[in-house]
């Protein structure tokens, strides 16, 4: 057809158009960047070496560390509800939970939303999905994808191929190998067989480093006799140690569970607590968790490389975004704590590097306070799209240029759903320098009050002088004037996010301490 079009207008004496016409067909695909976005489940900061900390000489993160060389390193990045649906489906919607209707690991986001992959896909781009999915419904807006059923599993995973996925266990298929490393040859045999002339949008989501933090053989000797640093809190102990309104998610759960499951469903050889005191056992979980952990972690940044190593050798790396970041962050022993689901730094923080040699400065860094709402919304701008109103976040395009953000948010919004005793439900805002948070303990579904072991209460931390928020300052008479500003604060975040409970008993809770909206 192109042929027959270029022969008529050349019989036409029309040789100019015709020329221009041949010239814009990979116009299209030259002008607009090829993505690739990355994402681990759980790799928080604190194990990623380039953000400092007590772990960052013991990490594996050659091409990690490559990438930001390339790109920009984001150091204030923050997920609206730190948990893993929740925050996949902020990432692909740029909403919140209570906007998408994915609250808890329950939800499942409607194949009706609007998201980044459907748009990018109706404007051109050749779209495609490997690895974890986590979100209970079809991927949209993929015209390519191998997901994980649910959380997956480490060692010859099954997984569900576009086309399969209604046909449920009947369509989940082994693939050899270890998890992550299958997922990245899924995704750089899917970038060789592409349409190359159109621009793609490939989402590579890693397994690790999710408990049980599970890794192939070839990292089992890495650590092995190596004592890692701890936490300057891993003996925290509860409320009653730091003012806390609860007393959070200990590491002695997992410790339980590696005695029984150790050999299993965990990694190494069987594990054992008996004969030490509360202390001793503490420190050995941690040793047995961060080494295994840390191991799952090294196979990442070994698969970024290939990933990486690809685009350079097929010439692609110029013109092509790279995003790796985590869903949300996960404690490593501070406060005592594993897992995430807290407005603290540990949990509430997303690491994040991004790459695209065009526009982005190598070697810069960014302090903006970034949401995970913002990511939909920055992937459209460098595309040329504008984004749909139904998107709460915004492109961050411009700070990544060291721009001028004056205007840019001075406070973030956060609200974790999901309730329990030692994991209560609450709301917070962090500023660059401080945190407020009220834990109201409350089932977002529940017709009656829940039955929690501490009362509701307001956590206050001053970031600046307690980093580690080991402290909470809500009673002290010093920062009076700034907790009301600061509350104020709150509730001008939960109206301007349109966050309106109307569930009567949550309601009743945050109007009796001052949030009434």
């Amino acid at each position: 057809m192109k042929e027959i079009f270029f022969l008529k207008c050349l019989n036409t004496k029309s040789w100019f158009f015709a020329i221009s016409f041949f010239l814009q067909l990979p116009i299209f695909a030259q002008n607009k960047p090829n993505i690739i976005y990355i994402m681990s489940d759980d790799h928080t900061s604190q194990a990623w070496g380039l953000y400092g900390g007590i772990l960052k000489d013991y990490v594996k993160n050659e091409n990690i560390k490559r990438l930001a060389a390339n790109g920009a390193l984001l150091q204030n990045v923050f997920c609206t509800n730190s948990i893993c649906t929740p925050s996949r489906a902020s990432i692909l919607t740029g909403q919140m939970s209570h906007k998408n209707n994915v609250y808890d690991l329950s939800g499942s986001l409607e194949t009706e939303k609007i998201t980044v992959a459907k748009i990018l896909q109706e404007n051109g781009y050749k779209t495609a999905l490997f690895g974890k999915w986590h979100l209970n419904a079809e991927p949209m807006g993929f015209g390519d994808y191998t997901i994980l059923p649910g959380q997956g599993r480490y060692h010859n995973p099954l997984m569900i191929k576009k086309g399969d996925f209604d046909l449920g266990k009947e369509g989940e298929k082994v693939i050899n190998g270890y998890c992550d490393d299958v997922i990245t040859d899924l995704s750089l045999d899917w970038l060789d067989k592409r349409d190359k002339s159109q621009p793609f949008f490939l989402c590579t989501h890693f397994k690790a480093t999710h408990e049980p933090f599970d890794y192939p053989a070839r990292q089992k000797d890495f650590l092995k006799d190596v004592i890692l640093p701890i936490p300057q809190n891993l003996l925290d102990t509860g409320a009653n140690f730091t003012g806390r309104t609860h007393d959070g998610w200990p590491l002695e759960l997992l410790g339980k569970r590696f005695e029984k499951l150790k050999g299993y469903t965990y990694p190494g050889d069987k594990f054992t607590l008996s004969g030490l005191s509360k202390e001793e056992a503490r420190i050995k979980i941690y040793q047995e968790f961060l080494k295994d952990y840390l191991r799952a972690a090294a196979t990442i940044d070994e698969n970024i490389g290939k990933i990486l190593d690809y685009l350079e050798k097929n010439n692609l790396a110029e013109n092509t975004i790279v995003i790796y970041t985590s869903d949300q962050g996960y404690f490593l022993g501070e406060h005592g704590f594993f897992d995430k689901r807290f407005i603290y730094e540990e949990s509430l923080r997303m690491p994040f590097v991004i790459s695209y040699p065009k526009e982005i400065k190598p070697g810069s860094i960014n302090s903006d306070l970034i949401m995970n709402i913002d990511f939909a919304p920055l992937l459209l701008d460098f595309a040329g799209i504008k984004a749909p109103e139904s998107f709460q976040g915004k492109s961050f395009r411009d700070n990544l240029k060291n721009s001028s953000t004056e205007n840019w948010r001075k406070s973030i919004y956060y609200r974790y759903w999901s309730n329990e005793p030692e994991r209560p439900a609450h709301l917070g805002i962090r500023t660059d320098r401080y945190k407020l948070a009220l834990f109201y303990g409350q089932n977002r579904l529940a017709t009656e009050r829940s039955t929690m072991k501490y009362h509701p209460g307001w956590e206050f931390y001053d970031l600046k002088n307690d980093p580690k928020e080991n402290n909470n300052l809500i009673s002290n008479k010093k920062y009076k004037k700034r907790i009301e500003v600061l509350k104020k604060e709150l509730i001008n975040q939960k109206e301007f996010y349109e966050d309106f409970d109307n569930q009567p008993e949550i309601r009743n809770i945050l109007k009796e301490n001052g949030i009434d909206i």
